[in-house]
């Protein structure tokens, strides 16, 4: 390289991380300033408050179930069968004389791991995906988005039953199913950022130094992307544990006698004119959990936003 072409890129790059706050010393406290700003944002969103609150306890009497739970979730007392709410059994008993406070508490922990691994699969395949097809475009970019235009043209829940039923039933293929389907999502997420991203001026400078693509990728672009990506992913969560509990309705998730929410909704159905208990609770623990993670996700992308700020 040319003496001249040396000091070119040389200002180029400083130019760059001036624009851009790469300098180690004034990145960290812009950085830390940021974060505490998203932070008291977010705190004084009552709305993420509240759903910070809900996630939270459900996250702590899943984490320590067999401290809260009453009974064996999976012991059956056929004496005791769909026995109404009672000192003895807080939410009542099931079809088999199980305890259903137990069986929900441990219900809840196979439904955040559902939510929380099947977002983590679609993001570790659908951001590449996106970044790659966003950064390099040509025909790598129209191929990758008319197979993203597939995935998408059929509807998230429709997409995971279909997986389920190539994969088989059962907890761990709910996981891959729902995470399958996750996928376009942030593929096309993370390429529109991309595309807006790579056209500042630290990237032309990085380019410029000689930076290889891929660390131009993963050290430059993508960690500016991070907010979408996290926005999302709280979203993604909740949408995973309604397409699980769905499966699970169906008969396509969990398989007995394993205690999850959809599983056990569809069987207290049969019951719902006389044991109405069976379908009640299961049902309101669903709708809050998926409502908590809804609520948080409205308060990070405010808080996300400089624009609301």
């Amino acid at each position: 390289m040319r003496t001249d072409d040396r000091t070119t890129a040389t200002a180029a790059i400083q130019e760059a991380a001036q624009d851009h706050g790469l300098q180690d010393g004034a990145t960290v406290r812009k950085k830390t300033s940021e974060l505490r700003e998203v932070i008291r944002h977010l705190v004084r969103n009552r709305a993420a408050v509240i759903g910070l609150v809900i996630i939270g306890g459900f996250v702590f009497t899943s984490v320590f179930a067999p401290l809260f739970a009453t009974h064996e979730p999976l012991r059956t007392e056929l004496g005791n069968r769909l026995q109404p709410p009672s000192r003895e059994h807080l939410l009542g008993t099931d079809e088999l004389g199980r305890d259903l406070f137990s069986r929900m508490l441990y219900g809840g922990r196979i439904s955040l791991n559902i939510g929380v691994i099947s977002v983590l699969i679609g993001v570790m395949i659908g951001v590449p995906i996106g970044a790659i097809s966003g950064y390099f475009g040509g025909r790598l970019d129209i191929l990758t988005q008319r197979f993203i235009d597939i995935m998408i043209a059929f509807p998230g829940i429709l997409l995971a039953i279909v997986v389920v039923t190539v994969l088989g039933v059962g907890v761990e293929n709910v996981m891959i199913a729902t995470g399958i389907a996750s996928i376009p999502i942030y593929a096309r997420l993370v390429r529109g950022s991309v595309l807006a991203i790579k056209e500042q001026s630290y990237v032309a400078a990085a380019y410029a130094a000689g930076l290889g693509d891929g660390r131009i990728i993963f050290r430059q672009i993508l960690p500016n992307c991070l907010a979408p990506i996290i926005v999302q992913s709280t979203f993604q969560i909740a949408t995973s544990i309604l397409w699980a509990a769905g499966l699970g309705f169906l008969g396509l998730g969990a398989q007995a006698p394993t205690p999850e929410w959809g599983a056990i909704l569809s069987n207290g159905r049969a019951y719902i004119r006389t044991a109405h208990h069976l379908t009640t609770y299961p049902g309101l623990a669903i709708l809050l959990m998926v409502l908590g993670f809804n609520l948080v996700g409205d308060g990070l992308r405010d808080a996300l936003d400089p624009k609301t700020r």
